[in-house]
């Protein structure tokens, strides 16, 4: 039986959104197939990591009772030994348990995650994991860089600037004058490399302007402006494959333009969105529309633009595509990609015809099968480079 650790948690602001995506649509619907021995690894706030039978209970986390767990018990250690290796104290004197991964499924939504950093580790580690590489993974989790692809193969976007954190705190002023100069309100400020809408405004003034670029500069050291599309439908469609990738449904949120997600009306209460990332009991999927009710000819546009830019971004494993279309002339613009859509957005999948059981496992497929068409690529060559010293 092979041994998948799903790694969540980590140093990110989307810590919290990680644990319900791992505990909820990954590791229950993995132990469903009787296939795999699966193994929870929890990455904590301050970097340290667990294993352990106990980190599966979404009680642990909603109670509180994790942070007695982290102040009682000794993190584990992992060997990265021509592959994984979990270490960690049995409770008997002198001994320790192992487990030896054979697959790393991660739900690590954000930074040191999703950006490409753990995925790093595991390609050195030289081990199979689920999901984009670490290039299409950082190109995809910075929103400049991503616009700025986007532009150089030939995908539309809306309007955009770029600012660093330290030219908007040495020339605040300079910023908004170049911003009202280039870009029309209303605008999107937003940090360049966080999801789940944290640190995102909506601004249709100067004053607003200052204030939001103050706001998402607190979280990332990038900050992106973006015109808003007028007449607006968003879009958004997952899509899982590797060199022949397949969509799932373009779905869109029933929401104004100005009532735009932020992170508690996706997440928390009574928001429209109720928590869908997460996909928790008291999630409301009723907050949009799967599929998206749209005439042919401009679905068709946008799936095509979807699936478009899940390969020019070399996209593996599975991905989000958000588009922004004007409905009155029927552009449809990239917005952004998301290379680990939270509940790896199960719900879209399942109206596609794929159960959550089904879904995993074509994931860890399209895992194996990238990691054995990596592992023929020869990264060795030799030389007598050495023997002139």
């Amino acid at each position: 039986m092979e041994t998948i650790a799903v790694i969540f948690g980590s140093r990110s602001a989307e810590h919290d959104v990680s644990i319900v995506t791992a505990l909820a649509s990954i590791i229950k619907p993995l132990e469903l197939t009787k296939k795999y021995r699966v193994e929870a690894v929890y990455i904590a706030k301050d970097g340290a990591w667990y294993w352990d039978e106990k980190l599966k209970d979404i009680k642990l986390f909603t109670s509180g009772g994790i942070q007695d767990y982290l102040h009682r018990t000794q993190p584990t250690s992992v060997q990265f030994d021509g592959g994984m290796t979990l270490v960690k104290a049995s409770g008997i004197a002198g001994r320790k348990q192992t487990r030896k991964i054979d697959l790393v499924f991660p739900a690590t939504h954000g930074t040191y995650g999703e950006d490409g950093a753990l995925m790093g580790l595991l390609d050195m580690a030289g081990i199979p994991y689920v999901g984009c590489g670490v290039a299409a993974s950082a190109v995809a989790m910075d929103k400049v860089l991503s616009k700025q692809v986007a532009v150089a193969t030939g995908i539309p976007v809306s309007n955009f600037l770029a600012f660093t954190k330290a030219e908007l705190e040495r020339q605040p002023g300079a910023a908004v004058k170049s911003i009202v100069k280039t870009l029309s309100y209303p605008l999107f400020v937003k940090p360049a490399h966080l999801g789940s809408s944290i640190g995102i405004s909506r601004v249709t003034t100067d004053t607003e302007l200052r204030n939001a670029l103050e706001v998402a500069s607190h979280y990332d050291d990038r900050v992106i402006v973006e015109e808003a599309v007028p007449n607006l439908i968003e879009l958004t469609l997952p899509v899982m494959g590797n060199d022949r990738p397949q969509p799932a449904m373009l779905e869109r949120p029933l929401t104004k333009a100005e009532d735009f997600f932020d992170f508690d009306t996706k997440y928390i209460g009574n928001g429209k969105g109720g928590g869908k990332k997460g996909g928790g009991k008291g999630a409301n999927t009723g907050y949009s529309e799967v599929p998206a009710k749209l005439e042919q000819s401009l679905y068709d546009k946008a799936e095509k633009l979807g699936v478009e830019v899940y390969k020019k971004f070399g996209c593996s494993g599975l991905a989000r595509v958000d588009l922004l279309v004007d409905e009155k002339t029927g552009t449809v613009y990239f917005n952004e990609i998301n290379p680990l859509p939270g509940s790896l957005y199960a719900h879209n999948w399942n109206r596609a015809g794929v159960s959550n059981v089904e879904l995993v496992q074509k994931l860890v497929g399209y895992a194996k099968e990238r990691f054995v068409e990596r592992q023929a690529l020869n990264t060795t060559f030799n030389t007598n480079f050495l023997q002139q010293f």
